[in-house]
């Protein structure tokens, strides 16, 4: 029984990229499985991926929801599965690692306008499916300083960065100093050079589910096939 449901996008199982995320961040969220980090000189991998390790190697397109009354998690999967019947792979430029405030992720070059249209269809297509967020749950979001607009889509839709303020990301570590961000980019460097990562097709979405321990397993990935 999971309590909250995402919709993601993972690298599909068995891709240089999926196995890379799932080692580096220590959890594979398509097998349930923890992995070994990368052993690197001077740096703690396992400190620095602690924040996002649970959510697994993703980049987030429906932000995680408890499920509202009288919505069941089959019905989530098949209308998952419809939207991506209908909807089409997207091809972008490549993905390239940046800093994103204080965090490491790999983040899209070039036009990202059908990716952000794509993560908007699921926003508003299956937003039937969640349950509105609890006081508690506003006010931890609140404490990130939102805009008048993320505050608005906080209420419409359960999450600040949706829409017009989406953009799409595949988180690296947690916040990090200054120092440390920087040992993290020259170690992660090699390793992202070695994939191929331009250009990239993201080529289906991910229904995943988080167990009560909090850590996100993935239900299905479903293709892309409209």
């Amino acid at each position: 029984m999971f309590t909250r449901y995402a919709i993601y996008y993972t690298p599909a199982p068995g891709t240089a990229l999926a196995d890379f995320g799932a080692s580096w961040l220590g959890w594979d969220s398509a097998s349930g499985a923890t992995r070994a980090h990368p052993i690197i000189d001077g740096l703690d991998v396992a400190q620095i991926t602690a924040t996002p390790r649970k959510y697994g190697f993703h980049g987030t397109i429906k932000p995680p929801f408890r499920l509202a009354d009288g919505m069941t998690a089959q019905g989530l999967a098949d209308a998952v599965a419809d939207l991506c019947a209908d909807a089409t792979p997207v091809t972008l430029d490549g993905l390239h690692l940046a800093r994103l405030g204080r965090f490491l992720a790999l983040v899209p070059q070039g036009d990202v306008t059908a990716l952000t249209a794509l993560a908007a269809r699921a926003v508003q297509e299956l937003d039937m499916f969640r349950a509105a967020p609890n006081e508690a749950e506003l006010a931890k979001r609140r404490t990130a300083r939102l805009s008048a607009a993320q505050d608005a889509h906080l209420l419409r839709w359960g999450y600040p960065y949706v829409l017009d303020q989406f953009r799409f990301h595949l988180t690296l570590t947690g916040p990090l100093q200054a120092e440390l961000a920087a040992q993290a980019e020259t170690a992660l460097a090699a390793p992202l050079a070695a994939l191929d990562l331009a250009p990239y097709q993201i080529t289906g979405l991910t229904l995943l589910g988080e167990d009560e321990a909090g850590k996100f397993h993935q239900i299905h990935r479903y293709d892309l096939t409209g």
